[in-house]
């Protein structure tokens, strides 16, 4: 009994044992859990349950093993036995395994592919140079026209509504800035095709309802752009529409036919229009306004040659006048409106300066005017004219600022008025009174103090 029990209870041979053992390792959960596995190993007796738990184990341990061996290559990682990193390792989050460039497929040495140069945005490895591509006679797709082809940028020409809404701001800056030089690159950008000649008739449409200071810059602007961005025919063209479109442009401006003889005989003058424009209307004009801008023309360059300087038909706006023209011409103001007592003339002309930073010399001027009087006329007149001012057009700083000049020169016209200081406290309180100074600037108004007679000792002198 005991010799034939013997063969059942014995060790099965080593080679048996291993290609059991391997085959666990090898396979998968499902796999390891059909495996019969002894139940004696090593002459220890082992239950079932055991032994499949301890080859679930080892069989996990290898699947990580092998899953993480090219993600931790190169970096000094290690697994225990128990398949266990001998560092702490974090979790990748999803949007790191998007970034990273390593390769996933559990093979390599975990490098960057394509040694750095993959990937989305990246042009290339670092310090590659492009060079220009050569073109491939070979290539089906070869086209050989398009190897002296030049490409360029074409700008469609304007139509009628896109060019009012583009020229229109162009002119009414320039009328704010005055440099043609900046209308001229602007213009110059456009591609105009036939609206070319339109241009200088929008800018004298748009003069005609402004201040003669835009007039004259109109009239620079197209002696400006004559040569550059229009031509001598353009200019020609502009003035015939002009002249047909004037029964119109009447209807807004009273005057428009008046002024538009004046822009005719400018560009004359300014050499862009040819002096025999005029005389080739001659007995062809059946319009009322256009023969009246002709005739303005026609007497203004009459005028020239006796003398007459056209560059100033326009007179010079604003700030662009010398100091002594426009004190001359404050002075004649004055003069005028002592003559006639309009007030309403008065201020019609002082808007026509368009000098508003010069309203205080008009203060000043008609104060030394009241100082040097003799009578109460002209008292009475020129707290009437800058009442009507103060209301309508001079400012509270222009009216401050040309008392306070008076207030600071008293002392020397005081010398040629003896009684200036009593002639100003009066005129100044009459001002308060109306409401054309406050209190406070009345208050600073300059007074003589009284004489007084001294002590005998003072040789009876006044000081």
């Amino acid at each position: 009994m005991a010799t034939e029990a013997e063969p059942k209870f014995s060790n099965p041979p080593a080679a048996e044992l291993d290609n059991s053992t391997s085959n666990m390792l090898s396979g998968d959960e499902d796999q390891t859990e059909a495996i019969i596995l002894p139940n004696e190993i090593n002459g220890n007796w082992i239950s079932r349950e055991t032994s499949i738990h301890e080859a679930r184990l080892k069989a996990k341990a290898k699947r990580r093993l092998r899953k993480n061996s090219s993600r931790d290559s190169g970096r000094g990682d290690s697994l225990s036995d128990n398949g266990e990193s001998s560092r702490n390792v974090i979790p990748n989050s999803p949007k790191g395994k998007m970034l990273d460039r390593k390769s996933r497929m559990g093979k390599g040495r975990g490098l960057p592919k394509k040694g750095g140069a993959g990937g989305k945005g990246v042009w290339g490895t670092p310090g590659e140079v492009y060079d220009v591509e050569e073109v491939d006679v070979r290539d089906p797709n070869y086209d050989e026209d398009q190897e002296n082809c030049v490409y360029e940028t074409v700008v469609l020409p304007l139509d009628e509504g896109v060019f009012q809404k583009t020229v229109t701001p162009i002119v009414q800056e320039y009328f704010e800035h005055g440099d043609t030089n900046e209308v001229m690159e602007l213009l110059k950008n456009l591609n105009l095709g036939e609206m070319k000649c339109t241009v200088p008739v929008l800018a004298v449409s748009l003069a005609l309802e402004g201040k003669a200071s835009h007039r004259e810059l109109t009239s620079r602007l197209l002696s400006d752009l004559c040569g550059k961005v229009l031509t001598t025919n353009d200019v020609e063209k502009s003035f015939d529409m002009l002249l047909k479109e004037l029964p119109e442009l009447a209807l807004d401006t009273p005057g428009a036919p008046h002024l538009v003889g004046q822009f005719i005989a400018r560009a004359v003058a300014d050499e862009i229009l040819s002096k025999t424009y005029i005389e080739s209307y001659k007995g062809k004009v059946d319009c009322e306004n256009a023969r009246a801008a002709l005739g303005r023309a026609t007497v203004l360059l009459s005028m020239k040659r006796g003398g007459l300087r056209l560059d100033n038909v326009w007179g010079t706006g604003g700030g662009q006048r010398p100091v002594e023209q426009l004190v001359q011409e404050i002075d004649m103001l004055l003069k005028e409106y002592q003559v006639s007592g309009d007030v309403g003339e008065a201020e019609r002309c002082l808007r026509e300066l368009e000098v508003p930073h010069f309203h205080h010399e008009l203060v000043y001027k008609a104060i030394v005017m009241v100082l040097e009087s003799t009578g109460e006329t002209t008292v009475k007149m020129i707290l009437k004219m800058l009442k009507s001012l103060w209301e309508s057009i001079i400012t509270v700083d222009q009216m401050n600022r040309g008392f306070e000049r008076v207030y600071k020169e008293i002392p020397d016209i005081h010398l040629d008025v003896p009684q200036a200081y009593t002639v100003m406290e009066q005129f100044v309180e009459q001002c308060h009174q109306m409401g054309i100074i406050v209190k406070e600037l009345r208050d600073l108004c300059p007074s003589r103090g009284r004489k007084r007679f001294v002590s005998e000792g003072d040789g009876g002198r006044f000081k």
